[in-house]
């Protein structure tokens, strides 16, 4: 679920983008949607970003080239071999805006990026439990 002014921000970003960058950031926001249908979109660091569980992935351009940006430090390395050909860091991918992303690679990583997020939110989930402190689901339950 996505609120209206979140989708506007996104829509006023890409518009301020050039081509072919922008296209590149539409095909590739797609992608992404399509590959994570329950994540919500919003403008987070002053980019597009999308939230499943928290952080999920973020993408954007600079003058020199285009950006996804995966919010973890371990996701990419069982990708190495597929990112060979592209500029890498420790949570970034760098790709010319003429020479997007693979759609196969980017749902690759966004659900690899989905499984990470609701595995670190089951283990939050049964630390709460173990030590007694789920706020929120006692809060949510009938009064005794």
């Amino acid at each position: 679920m996505n609120s209206d002014a979140s989708m506007a921000d996104i829509d006023n970003y890409l518009a301020h983008i050039s081509e072919p960058a922008r296209t590149a950031l539409q095909n590739l926001r797609k992608t992404i949607r399509a590959a994570a249908p329950n994540a919500v979109e919003a403008i987070n660091y002053k980019l597009p970003t999308f939230r499943h569980l928290g952080m999920l992935v973020g993408y954007g351009a600079t003058t020199k080239h285009c950006a996804l940006y995966v919010m973890s430090g371990s996701v990419l390395s069982p990708f190495k071999d597929e990112l060979s050909a592209y500029d890498t860091s420790k949570g970034t991918i760098r790709f010319p805006a003429n020479a997007p992303l693979p759609a196969a690679l980017v749902r690759k990583i966004v659900k690899a990026r989905i499984a990470e997020n609701e595995a670190r939110a089951l283990l939050k989930a049964e630390k709460r439990r173990r030590t007694g402190t789920d706020f929120p689901r006692r809060f949510w339950l009938p009064f005794e």
